[in-house]
């Protein structure tokens, strides 16, 4: 059979051949091959190399070399090289391009190694040809460099022979007794061959029919068997049967399951699983799988595969059928919606088959229990009863049938019987992880006895796993759990909502009417029955507010003065829904003084009443003695009937005064240029590349080309060791982070959960990670003074106890990892917790700083703490936070740093950049240490994000900044995520990725006559490459280094290489 791939052994270099978004060469043995790895045959072969993406590989074009009805045959000798412990698939595969759609189909694959080299084998046919077709090999994680050798895609005329039929109907499975070895069929990451009577049979198993039977072995997952693609051949709205005879072997005792599964690829990438038979098959003998399914809608891909015998266990598979039923009804497998769901007897109507009690009793009931409590859909539901602790529920063991890197969703309705108050139900999965067991809460909702309740969730898991267990829990001991039901299934994807269209915006137009009273109270009226007027403030009084020439413009020396009020919510309002407009942050600001009526200081806020909900607008303490400025903002998402912006929050009683009170659209765009002004200015420097000795005269005249490889201020995420097993998580985090801080494993209440049983562990292998990529750690945190956050051992301990278990605590954590964690936030959120302060007096936080700084002198201790940096909460001002910290250190506490939280909703660049101001005059730096935005749309959630970045970059002040995550499932709060479950970077991701790159310098030019180059860059790590006028490159391996205390000029002496372009 000839090949029609030209260029198939690469002695014409890469010649035909393409890289596919990354970097290729041949190694060939004259040049020296690739780590010393010689070729499987020939002299070349190639390589792929700076693969950020598994999809990146080798291309080409065959769109001129290929006809309808030929069968294809492919082979490719293969391997891999880089940071690997197992072997990693590489699989082959066609890209149809027609009438501006793409599809893909894999052709074959096989587990390739650093070892050794494999053999790839795959087969196609095309029914029709495409506009353009492109085979390419692909696989290995990001990473890890692709080596491949004689590639050959061979062809023959197809035969054309009557297909095999069953009952009179075509069998749509090719070569379904494997007359014809593996043709159509691919092993799922495993190895795969077909044992016959002239190549001998495994172990003396003959075939259950015919000659002919396929081995599936090596398998590390049970996940794992043999696949054909069915694409072409199935249509919507025609039942199918199917059946298998299979069997097992190994060390396997007993009867283990084994399934046969369809794998759906919706037009919108997402993937589903859909169950269509399953059997209970030993090594004794041949069982018969039998299964019927029909498709509503069609997939892109449709997949039929076995799989589900245990890790280990050879899988052995002989006459495979799938056939059109003419008549018999069979199970539906929808798609993209509407999968079935793995849970096994969801409705109870096999009675209690597959659920069991979580340390209690389960019953089944009709209508006739619980107070003839009817079901809500069905004809069944469930109690748990005899519960004794708040975990007793309902269970079922959902092991092989679930996958981790997949995003499932739960719905169940629940209710409660035996309390007439309302009280927590839970869905919660336990999994057996390897070396450890998490649980996982999914959904919870407060229940009752009157009404079913809905439990709605989503789950993702990352790491490996043994087993997994789902359990309905939460109620106090002696209720009852009532459950109709239980739908377990693949998430849909929901297409990501485009940029909402934001038009007629005046930004910086104050929306409130007569704001300066200039026409008495027109367009203001009470909220509730307090009365209101208007009068004229002293000038001695806002003397201070006037020297800001902002001011000016809004302070007129008038102002309203709510009087008799008689609840907190009452004050001046306005009626202001016609003048907003959706998607648009609007910044607030008002000027308030607490009158008469109370002593000391009181919490007053603008609110914004938004129909039935309501909206802070920024919160301030006053009094009557000055005037205090309100900042806030706020963004509507949704189009209301209604919206009031009023001044409220002191007692009845207390009167409130209100001046300058301005709600305005924010221009981002024109704070963003003034950003990057501000930013050339703090983050770059004017730098001189200077040559000496000989280099200097050989040099002047060549061209220089100057790259920079990293910006020297500090971007990081916090990890869980969890979602590190996630190789495409991890993958992401080490490329585009170079610090980390643990979101959990570090804290008191992970490693001492109970007294004196410590758990070094997790925070151990996630140190190791990190060093391991060269990822500096924020140590987060020793303690934590909110007392719902320490646990439940700790907050029994009072005196002399108490004080033994934190220095207990200090000697434990900080003498094991002493000069490894480059900063610690010693007693996390200090402005709104006093668990410790409380119970040993003042001096207790100073006494923690100081105990941390002898036991690891080298870590930089930082206090930590929220809502510090956008308005919006009374309790942690920047004046409060500086306070703190001058207690702090007139204590004698080493105070290093300032941390910032960061979990902002509305962010306005001038807020966060004054509050940043006030912090700086401390002289400390400033890290913001847990960053995240929400914003359901991903587009604003980007602009959001934008804001928070641009503002600290462009700060002095702020050395660092630390996301609190970046992938969806694994955030502190929902829609703040960078990273889809899936894997998909959407448009915030992108916003960071796109601010990152623009961060870096590069300068191209000329060597001047006495041997120097100027430019202008950031502060940060650099390489240099030098084009001589022979046209030879010299490339200064070194990287260079420079911040804003170092020198302004770099000199390179006679330590350069020279290399090839």
């Amino acid at each position: 059979m000839e090949n029609i791939l030209p260029n198939s052994d690469f002695s014409e270099d890469i010649r035909s051949w393409h890289p596919n978004g990354c970097h290729a060469f041949v190694a060939v043995e004259g040049s020296g091959y690739h780590n010393g790895i010689r070729p499987h045959s020939g002299s070349s072969y190639a390589v792929l190399t700076h693969r950020t993406q598994s999809w990146q590989g080798l291309e080409q074009d065959l769109t001129e070399n290929i006809t309808v009805g030929t069968k294809y045959v492919v082979a490719a000798y293969v391997r891999v090289h880089g940071e690997l412990h197992e072997p990693v698939g590489v699989q082959a595969t066609l890209k149809l391009e027609d009438d501006g759609s793409t599809n893909y189909r894999s052709v074959g694959r096989v587990l390739a190694s650093q070892e050794r080299w494999e053999k790839l084998e795959g087969s196609f046919e095309l029914t029709s040809i495409p506009s353009r077709l492109v085979f390419y090999l692909e696989g290995p994680p990001a990473g890890v460099d692709l080596l491949i050798d004689s590639v050959t895609i061979s062809c023959k005329k197809a035969e054309r022979t009557p297909s095999s039929l069953i009952g009179g109907t075509t069998n749509i499975i090719l070569n379904c007794d494997f007359s014809e070895g593996l043709h159509s069929w691919h092993p799922i990451y495993c190895h795969a061959y077909v044992a016959s009577q002239w190549s001998g049979f495994l172990d003396g198993i003959r075939g259950n029919s015919g000659e002919n039977y396929a081995v599936v072995t090596k398998r590390t997952e049970h996940w794992q068997g043999l696949e054909q693609d069915i694409t072409d051949r199935v249509s919507t709205g025609i039942a199918y049967a199917v059946s298998a005879y299979v069997r097992v072997d190994g060390n396997i005792h007993g009867k283990t399951e084994v399934k046969a599964t369809l794998r759906l690829q919706n037009q919108d990438e997402s993937t589903h699983y859909s169950s269509v038979g399953r059997v209970l098959a030993s090594k004794e003998k041949w069982e018969k799988l039998e299964g019927t399914f029909s498709l509503t809608n069609m997939p892109k891909c449709v997949v039929f595969y076995l799989e589900g015998p245990p890790a280990g266990a050879d899988l052995i598979i002989d006459s495979v059928t799938i056939a059109r039923l003419e008549h018999k009804q069979s199970k539906e497998v929808k798609s993209p919606s509407g999968i079935e769901t793995v849970i096994k007897n969801p409705q109870f109507e096999e009675g209690l088959s597959n659920w069991s009690g979580r340390g209690c009793n389960i019953c089944r009931h009709e209508f006739t229990a619980y107070g003839n409590v009817k079901p809500l859909s069905g004809s069944y539901f469930a109690s748990a009863t005899g519960r004794i602790h708040n975990w007793n529920g309902i269970q079922q063991d959902i092991t092989g049938r679930v996958q981790r890197k997949v995003f499932y969703e739960i719905s169940s309705p629940v209710r409660i019987f035996g309390s007439s108050n309302e009280t927590e139900v839970r869905a919660t999965l336990w999994v057996q992880e390897y070396g450890r067991e998490r649980y996982v809460c999914i959904s919870k909702n407060q229940a009752s006895d009157k009404r079913w309740t809905h439990l709605k969730g989503k789950f993702l898991l990352h790491a490996p796993f043994s087993k997994a267990v789902l359990f309905i829990e939460g109620p106090p001991a002696g209720i009852d759990i009532l459950v109709d039901g239980l739908v377990l299934s693949p998430a849909r994807k929901i297409l990501a909502a485009p940029r909402p269209k934001v038009e007629n915006v005046m930004y910086g137009a104050n929306i409130m009417q007569n704001s300066t009273f200039s026409r008495g109270l027109a367009g203001w009226s009470p909220m509730g029955s307090c009365r209101l007027s208007i009068h004229t403030e002293s000038p001695h009084m806002l003397s201070s507010i006037l020297k800001d020439p902002l001011n000016r413009k809004h302070i007129s020396g008038s102002y309203v003065l709510a009087t008799n009020r008689t609840d907190v919510w009452m004050g001046p309002s306005q009626v202001i829904t016609d003048k907003l407009r959706l998607h648009t942050t609007y910044r607030v600001s008002a000027w308030v003084r607490a009158g008469s009526g109370g002593h000391g200081r009181h919490h007053v806020n603008v609110c914004l009443g938004v129909d039935d909900q309501w909206v802070n607008g920024g919160q301030v303490e006053a009094d009557g003695d000055q005037w205090y400025e309100i900042k806030g903002a706020f963004k509507l998402q949704k189009q209301p009937s209604k919206v009031i912006a009023y001044v409220q929050g002191p007692p009845s009683g207390v009167d409130i005064r209100v001046m300058g009170f301005q709600i305005y659209a924010v221009d981002r765009k024109a704070r963003f240029e003034y950003l990057k002004e501000k930013s050339d200015k703090v983050r770059k420097r004017d730098i001189i590349v200077k040559f000496q000795e000989s280099n200097a005269a050989n040099l002047v005249g060549s061209a220089i080309r100057i790259q920079q490889t990293e910006n020297s201020f500090a971007f990081g995420s916090c990890i869980g060791r969890s979602n590190i097993e996630n190789e495409d998580l991890a993958d992401f985090f080490v490329k585009n982070f170079n610090w980390a801080v643990f979101e959990n494993e570090l804290k008191w209440y992970w490693t001492e959960a109970e007294q004196g049983k410590l758990n070094y562990k997790d925070s151990d292998e996630l140190l190791e990670f990190c060093q391991k990529h060269n990822i500096r750690v924020r140590g987060h945190c020793l303690f934590w003074e909110v007392e719902d956050s320490v646990q439940p051992w700790i907050r029994s301990l009072h005196g002399h106890h108490l004080m033994a278990a934190i220095q207990s605590r200090l000697q434990s954590l900080l003498s094991r990892y002493k000069g490894r964690f480059k900063h610690h936030d010693v007693n996390n959120e200090m402005l709104h917790g006093s668990f410790y302060q409380d119970r040993l007096g003042r001096d207790i936080r100073a006494h923690m700083f100081r105990e941390a700084h002898k036991l690891d002198p080298s870590a930089v201790l930082f206090v930590n703490d929220y809502n510090v940096e956008d308005g919006c909460d009374s309790k942690s001002t920047p004046e409060k936070f500086i306070e703190q910290i001058v207690d702090l250190q007139e204590r004698g506490a080493p105070v290093g740093g300032i941390g910032v939280q960061g979990h902002i909703s509305h962010p306005v660049g001038d807020i966060i950049c004054d509050s940043l101001d006030k912090l700086s005059i401390l002289g400390l730096p400033i890290w913001i240490t847990e960053l995240d935005v929400t914003a359901e749309n991903e587009h604003i959630r980007a602009d959001d994000l934008e804001v928070c970045l641009r503002e600290c970059f462009a700060h002095p002040a702020v050395e660092g900044v630390i996301l609190w995550g970046f992938w969806e499932m694994f955030m502190f709060r929902e829609h703040a995520h960078l990273i889809d479950a899936d894997g998909t970077i959407n448009e915030a991701g992108k916003r960071y990725l796109a601010l990152k790159q623009e961060w870096l310098s590069h300068a191209n030019g000329d060597i001047d006559h006495r041997g120097e180059f100027k430019f202008r860059g950031y502060h940060g790590s650099y390489t240099i490459e030098i084009a001589t006028p022979s046209g030879k490159l010299s490339v200064k391996q070194k990287i260079y280094k420079f911040g804003r205390a170092q020198r302004r000029s770099w000199i390179v002496n006679d330590t350069m290489e020279k290399g090839k372009a």
